[in-house]
Parts: C-alpha cells; structure tokens; sequence
C-alpha cells in the first residue's frame, strides 16, 4: 500500500515539475516581443566595448551585439535599450529583471555560471587577460618587478582573486585600492595615488586611451589570467539563452564565408555554396528553430556586421585601441573564435 501510494504521489509531481518548466521557458522572449525592445545591460564606459560618442549613442563590440540580438529577434537593430552599470550593479540588474541581457565585458567562470542564478551562452565576445598599466616613470619592464607596489583596481571583478594569485605564487607583496569604477581607477593612476591599474587587457588598452598622455604609460607584457568575456543571461529560460548564443555564432560563422554588410544581400539570392545558404536562410527553415525569422542571419550582417566587422570599428587598427585580433582571429587565422555551423 505504502509503495502504491508514493508511487501515485510521484507520478503526480512529475507533470508538475514539468509544467513549472514549460511555464518558464521563453518567457524573455515574449516578454521582449511584447515590450517591443531589449534591454540590454552596458558598462558604465569603457572605449572599444560600450561608451556613448559625441552624439550619445553607445557604442562598442559589447553593445553591437546587443544589436545583433535585436536584428534577429526584430529585424531591427535599434529596437534596444542600454542600461550603463557598473561591475557592482551589473549581475543585480539582470537576476532582478531589470535588464534582458548582459553584455558587458564580463568574464565567464564557474561559479558565475553556476551558483548565480546565471547563464553564459557560450558565445566568447572577446577572448582577454588579467594585465597591468604602469606610468612609464615607474622604470618597471615586467610585473615581476612589482614587489612592494600599490595597485588600483575596480571592485567587484575578478581581478582582485589574479592578482593576489600572482604575487602570491611569486612571493611578491602588494597593496590595492578599489575603486566602483574603471575611471575612478584610471584617474588614480593617472594622479599617483597607484603605481599600476589592473585590469583586463583590453580595459587597460580603452583606459590608457582616455588618459592625458597615453603614451607616457605602457602594458606590460605579463598576462595572468584567462579571461574569456562574453553575454550573460538568466538561468530557466533555454530559448533565450539559445538566441543570444546563435547570434553570436551567426557573425563568426559569417566573417569565416567572407559574408559582409557590403554584400549579404546579394549572397543571400544568389550563393551556390550550400553552407551559405543554410546560413543566410535560403535554404532551409533553420530560424524556425530559434523561433526566428527566415532572413535572422541576414539582418544581422546587414545592419551590424559579422565579428570582424565589429572588431575592427570598435577595437582594431583604425581606432584609438589597435588593437591586434590575437586569440580573437578566426581559428582558420591563427586565433581561436570558432563557431559551431547554422544547420
């Protein structure tokens, strides 16, 4: 009897349990859809990823695919709002609701990933590691010669666990001082008050730029960490999370077949090449998967670019940062994006 009952009991639970899951899953997107815009969280300014130009408008690698998810979901890549916030705020705004996606120089780890109530999709924005900036009058050639050394560094990241791990395992001592900002960091090792910033390369290389001198400063060479950076969403929602990954995968995948704002609209009619075509939706029914439109890639290209497009307007030679693509080259170009195939 005992055995029968649990038994009624357990088949009873389960459908619940399953209910409960449908009920949840791609309850962001219709929430989007209904709204009619996405929300996406920024930081609170770093050059190359996401800070406002002359006329306001935020720009940067971080908040263009915020605008690839947009193209996507609404073949419309301004239907996105941006909400600027710093490390302490960012992780808050998005369990809470406030914002649909995180897009902000975040690195992925594990206990973001798991113990947060957080998801990474998996897409990398941009592969990073943990540097250090110093004035050029410090005389310092290496992070080795940092003993005794006061470093600023902006609360709330990860970079306070890499630099105690590194001048621990060297037996090197230091000092910090933590700042809410990546600014008020900067501004603290342009005043003196720190002898180096640390951060991820790439924050050192958009700070350094803001500087009065940039050049007076110089990044070391050490890189202490891994850092891969990428969007982050809210764990429960499948669908959601699956949107975010495959936009991002859509513009490596399309920087690999050589398909570019320029010319995505003629290849979308005309390609012969069959993964191309699956890509940008003339054959097969691939968006539906996503619960996407047909044209979702094509949109994307269009109106944003693919990763290299982005890359190199936000980040590259051309601009401020010249910055080298590195690790964030193409795998078939000596870097290490590589993005599963639309199919």
């Amino acid at each position: 009897m005992n055995i029968f009952k649990l038994t009624r009991i357990a088949l009873t639970v389960v459908p619940m349990i399953g209910a409960s899951s449908a009920a949840l899953a791609g309850s962001t997107l219709d929430a989007i859809q209904k709204k009619g815009f996405i929300q996406c969280g920024v930081s609170d300014g770093l050059p190359g990823f996401s800070v406002p130009d002359s006329t306001g408008k935020i720009v940067g690698i971080d908040a263009d695919v915020c605008r690839a998810v947009a193209a996507a979901v609404f073949g419309d890549a301004t239907k996105v709002k941006f909400s600027q916030l710093n490390a302490k705020e960012r992780f808050t705004a998005l369990q809470s609701g406030e914002i649909d996606v995180l897009s902000r120089n975040t690195t992925w780890s594990s206990s973001r990933d798991s113990g947060m109530g957080l998801k990474f999709p998996g897409f990398i924005t941009y592969y990073d590691g943990v540097g250090f900036l110093a004035n050029n009058k410090l005389g310092v050639k290496s992070a080795k010669e940092l003993d005794g050394a006061t470093i600023c560094i902006q609360a709330g990241t990860t970079t306070e666990l890499n630099v105690s791990d590194y001048f621990r395992a060297n037996g090197l001592k230091y000092t910090t001082i933590t700042f809410d900002t990546s600014d008020e960091s900067a501004k603290s090792l342009e005043s003196g008050r720190c002898d180096v910033l640390s951060s991820d390369k790439s924050q050192l290389y958009a700070q350094r730029s803001k500087l009065a001198s940039p050049k007076d400063y110089v990044v070391l060479p050490e890189t202490i960490s891994k850092e891969p950076l990428g969007p982050v969403v809210r764990n429960g929602d499948d669908e959601w999370l699956a949107i975010v990954r495959w936009v991002g995968y859509a513009m490596l995948n399309a920087e690999e077949a050589g398909i570019t704002s320029k010319n995505v609209a003629e290849e979308a009619k005309s390609t012969k090449n069959p993964d191309v075509a699956r890509l940008l939706g003339a054959d097969g029914e691939y968006g539906k998967d996503l619960k996407l439109p047909k044209d979702w890639v094509v949109q994307i290209v269009k109106q944003v670019g693919n990763y290299g497009e982005v890359f190199e307007k936000s980040l590259g030679k051309s601009t401020p940062l010249e910055i080298d693509r590195g690790l964030n080259a193409l795998w078939n170009l000596g870097g290490i994006q590589y993005a599963p195939p639309v199919r």
